[in-house]
């Protein structure tokens, strides 16, 4: 019986969901499933491909104009002159002509130490100098009378020797009070410390009344040059002969400093020399340019990447880089056609600058090539082109 029962309760809840589905047809809200099978391309089948619809690209001519080979490198900003100033005379530390980091002329006033003790000393030597002139006299007249007498045998001739000697010695003894006088002369000029060379000071290392010394070697200030200032940067040995050969024909070639994002281009200034030998641990060698730098754009120890101009390329075949393609084995673009298909045309990249990349074979000019949206294209796709 409760069997029985169990299998009216099976059938009663089968007709429900009968009924329901009836009803549920009935007012449309069964929407019936249909499958998409893809393509065997890949491209998903239905109505969306069988419309024709085009596939949008930014393209642009290939054109004949000029471009640069460059070797390129990352390079540190070194003034030519920097100049460590360092007391020759010890003495106390009197006076600052300057203020840090400020532009400094050559010959300008910078740093005064205590000349009093070397101007004592000059005078000492000045008073001996006068006592050695005064007994340089005397002997001389001396010598007059016994070079009359010895005529007459009057005096011996192992006197005149003596009385000779005697102005010699005397004669000495004044070039050395004048060359102590110079020397202190000079220790009064060591007082008075001047710019060597015409740059930008820095830091001030020492402040006054500190007490200096020559020996103790201890900087009291660093000046370094700016206007003009140098970039250092290295090559690969490989591609020395190439800047060899154009210097040596007597070009200047030309090299750029730009920013660490290679957005802004800092300065422009030419090859200076290059070093005398190849660092064998790098496989480098380093070159040295100047430039002006009349704006400052460039600041000491600054890290610059470096655009060395080698030579220019005159009437070639240029592209957008980035219409240029790769895959495993060659370079390729796609080529509009008449009918605004495309078709892929493996070509032969040569120099590439910025955004223009020599075409070296594969290509004409007036050719149309896709600039974007090449990534959905294959052979044959149909597009809309905006120039």
């Amino acid at each position: 019986m409760k069997a029985s029962e169990h299998l009216v309760k099976i059938v009663a809840v089968a007709a429900l969901i009968a009924a329901g589905y009836y009803v549920s047809a009935k007012n449309g809200s069964v929407t019936p499933t249909v499958s998409s099978t893809p393509l065997a391309d890949g491209r998903g089948g239905g109505a969306a491909n069988e419309s024709g619809a085009l596939t949008p690209v930014v393209t642009a001519r290939a054109r004949r104009g000029d471009i640069g080979v460059y070797i390129t490198a990352l390079g540190s900003v070194t003034p030519i002159y920097t100049v460590t100033v360092k007391s020759r005379v010890d003495g106390q530390l009197m006076a600052v002509h300057y203020k840090e980091g400020e532009v400094v002329e050559e010959g300008a006033p910078l740093i005064d130490i205590d000349s009093r003790p070397y101007q004592a000393q000059l005078e000492q030597y000045q008073g001996q100098l006068r006592r050695d002139q005064a007994l340089l006299e005397n002997a001389k007249v001396d010598l007059a009378r016994y070079a009359t007498l010895i005529k007459t045998n009057a005096v011996a001739a192992q006197q005149y020797a003596t009385q000779q000697a005697t102005v010699a010695q005397d004669e000495g003894q004044v070039e050395t009070d004048k060359g102590l006088i110079h020397a202190a002369e000079l220790n009064i000029t060591y007082c008075h410390i001047t710019a060597p060379i015409t740059g930008v000071i820095g830091l001030r290392l020492l402040d006054p009344g500190n007490f200096v010394q020559a020996s103790s070697g201890t900087a009291l200030l660093v000046i370094t040059q700016t206007q003009p200032i140098s970039i250092m940067f290295p090559i690969a040995e490989d591609q020395l002969p190439a800047v060899r050969t154009q210097v040596k024909a007597g070009r200047i070639l030309q090299v750029e400093g730009w920013d660490r994002e290679q957005q802004h281009k800092l300065a422009t200034g030419t090859l200076a020399t290059f070093d005398n030998q190849i660092d064998q641990t790098t496989g480098t060698v380093r070159l040295r340019a100047n430039f002006p730098n009349q704006d400052n754009a460039l600041f000491p120890n600054q890290f610059v990447n470096v655009r060395l101009a080698l030579q220019k390329k005159h009437g070639v075949v240029l592209i957008p880089t980035a219409s240029v393609q790769h895959n495993a084995t060659s370079s390729y673009v796609f080529v509009v056609n008449a009918d605004s298909t495309v078709s892929v045309r493996n070509i032969e990249a040569g120099t590439t600058d910025g955004e223009d990349t020599e075409v070296v074979s594969g290509l004409a000019a007036g050719d149309q090539v896709v600039v974007t949206g090449a990534a959905t294209l294959a052979e044959g796709t149909k597009v809309a082109v905006t120039q």
